[in-house]
């Protein structure tokens, strides 16, 4: 041990130790403050990195609820959509059918109305026609006295068939 303190080394490594440990004392505290200063900053960041992913998941799981609903909603307004088509057609087929119906009685009612007529007109001319031969037939068959009698019967019923 004797040749140890006669080594320079020795007291250059002694000094080393003793100025390690006196210039640590004070520099510990501004390290250790520094490296908790810097690890308290990091903890921030890493919280604020956090709560920022937990918006970022809220808003991510409130935007997919929307979306359903949204989708939700335009398959509820396509599903109407398609009942309202559905009944507007049916509506309108009916209306259809119902101008058809009353075209089809109104051309039966014409044609009703053109068949009494045509009647009539064939029952006038057959009339006429039975008037111009009766007065032929008549006019050929009669004489002069005989023509006399039946206007004298005539005018002796006409008080009876005016009453």
């Amino acid at each position: 041990m004797a040749h140890l303190f006669g080594d320079p080394e020795f007291y250059v490594l002694l000094a080393v130790a003793i100025f390690v440990v006196v210039v640590w004392k004070p520099m510990r505290r501004a390290v250790v403050g520094a490296v908790d200063s810097r690890a308290d900053r990091i903890r921030q960041e890493l919280d604020a990195a956090r709560n920022l992913r937990d918006e970022a998941q809220q808003a991510l799981a409130t935007y997919q609820r929307q979306q359903q609903e949204g989708a939700a909603e335009a398959q509820a307004i396509i599903a109407h959509a398609k009942e309202e088509a559905e009944r507007i057609a049916a509506q309108s087929l009916r209306d259809l059918e119902n101008a058809l119906s009353r075209r089809e009685q109104l051309a039966r009612e014409r044609i009703a109305q053109e068949e009494a007529k045509a009647v009539a007109e064939i029952r006038s001319i057959a009339v006429d026609v039975a008037i111009a031969a009766s007065r032929r037939v008549i006019a050929a068959s009669l004489d002069e006295r005989r023509g006399a009698a039946l206007i004298d019967d005539a005018i002796a019923a006409l008080p009876r068939q005016l009453h």
